[in-house]
C-alpha cells in the first residue's frame, strides 16, 4: 500500500509539473500540432513566447542576420532586412501586458512552415487571424516571413498603395515533395476548373474553410459541390496561380496569384494531409475587404446549397 501511494503521489507531481509548465506560457496554450514536426512546435512556442512577452532581441534570435525578408502581403508592409524587422519589433517595448500573438495551427518543419496565429488588438490596434507562410535556412533561421489576414474580418478596410511590393522572394523552397505534389495538383484542378480532380485531393471527412467569406464546409461530398458552384468565382479558383510552396509530408500550404479581375494582388491556402496525402483540412486567407460589398455578398452566398 505504502508503494502503491508513493507511486500516486510521484505520477500526481509529474502531472502537475506538467501542467504548470504548460500553464506558464503568457498566451492561451490551444495551438493544433498535429501537423508539426516537435522541433517546429518547440521553435514557434519559444518564438511566439517571446513576442508575447516584448523581448525583441529573444525574437530576433530566430532570424538569419544575412538574409532575411518579412511582408505583410496584405498591408504591403515589407521589411527586407534584420535591422529593419528588429526596428519594428523595438516597438513592442512599449506595449501593455495584454499585448498578445498566439499561435493556432503549425503545419510543417523546421525546413519550412505554415503557421495560423492571432494578434490580439493590444498590439496592432485590431485583432488580427493570419496565416503566415515561413521559410527557414539550413540553420534553422528564419529568410522569409509573408503574412495574409482579411481586412474584413478585422473590421477595416484596406487599400492598394503605390508602394506594395512586387517581389516576394518566391524562389526560395523548403517545401518536401509531397506537400509540393498535393499543393500542385489542387492548384491545377483548381486553375482549370476540375471539380472532380480537386474534390478527390480530400479526405471523406476533411474540413474545408474560407476565412475571409466565413464559409465553413464539412466533409468531400459538400465540398464538390461547394467547389461546383464557388470554383469560377473565388479569387483562389480559375486563372489563379501557385507561386510558392511551404511544408512537409504531414502538412503546409501554398500562395497564390489571382486573375487579374481581382483587386488583391496574393492570398494563402493552409492544407493538412493525412498520411497518404490526402487533405483533412484545407483553409484560405485573403484581403476579402478590398472586394466590393454586393460582389462580397454574393461570394458569401455561394456556401449556401442550391
Amino acid at each position: 500500500m505504502t508503494k502503491l501511494f508513493a507511486l500516486l503521489v510521484a505520477a500526481g507531481l509529474s502531472f502537475a509539473t506538467h501542467a504548470s509548465a504548460q500553464s506558464s506560457l503568457p498566451y492561451p496554450d490551444i495551438v493544433d500540432t498535429s501537423h508539426a514536426s516537435k522541433d517546429a512546435a518547440d521553435f514557434f512556442r519559444v518564438f511566439f513566447t517571446a513576442k508575447s512577452l516584448h523581448r525583441p532581441a529573444e525574437m530576433m534570435e530566430h532570424f538569419a542576420r544575412d538574409k532575411v525578408i518579412y511582408i505583410d502581403a496584405t498591408s504591403g508592409g515589407t521589411w527586407p532586412s534584420w535591422d529593419a524587422l528588429n526596428a519594428v519589433f523595438q516597438n513592442f517595448l512599449a506595449k501593455p501586458p495584454t499585448a498578445l500573438s498566439y499561435p493556432l495551427a503549425i503545419y510543417g518543419d523546421r525546413q519550412s512552415a505554415l503557421v495560423s496565429f492571432a494578434d490580439t488588438p493590444e498590439l496592432f490596434g485590431r485583432e488580427l487571424r493570419i496565416l503566415g507562410a515561413v521559410s527557414l535556412d539550413r540553420d534553422g533561421k528564419i529568410i522569409r516571413w509573408m503574412d495574409y489576414w482579411d481586412g474584413r474580418s478585422s473590421n477595416v478596410r484596406n487599400t492598394l498603395k503605390p508602394t506594395y511590393p512586387t517581389a516576394f522572394d518566391d524562389d526560395i523552397g523548403n517545401s518536401s515533395a509531397r506537400i509540393a505534389q498535393t499543393a500542385k495538383a489542387l492548384q491545377s484542378a483548381f486553375t482549370s476548373g476540375d471539380v472532380a480532380a480537386a474534390s478527390a485531393l480530400f479526405t471523406p471527412d476533411a474540413v474545408y474553410e474560407d476565412m475571409a467569406l466565413h464559409t465553413q464546409i464539412l466533409g468531400r461530398l459538400a465540398i464538390a459541390r461547394y467547389l461546383t458552384r464557388a470554383l469560377g468565382k473565388v479569387p483562389y479558383g480559375k486563372s489563379s496561380a501557385m507561386v510558392h510552396v511551404v511544408g512537409s509530408d504531414q502538412g503546409g500550404g501554398y500562395e497564390w496569384r489571382p486573375d487579374s479581375a481581382f483587386p488583391m494582388r496574393r492570398g494563402i491556402i493552409a492544407l493538412a494531409l493525412d498520411e497518404h496525402g490526402q487533405i483533412m483540412r484545407f483553409t484560405t486567407a485573403y484581403d476579402s475587404s478590398l472586394i466590393d460589398d454586393p460582389t462580397y455578398q454574393a461570394l458569401v452566398l455561394l456556401a449556401a446549397e442550391q
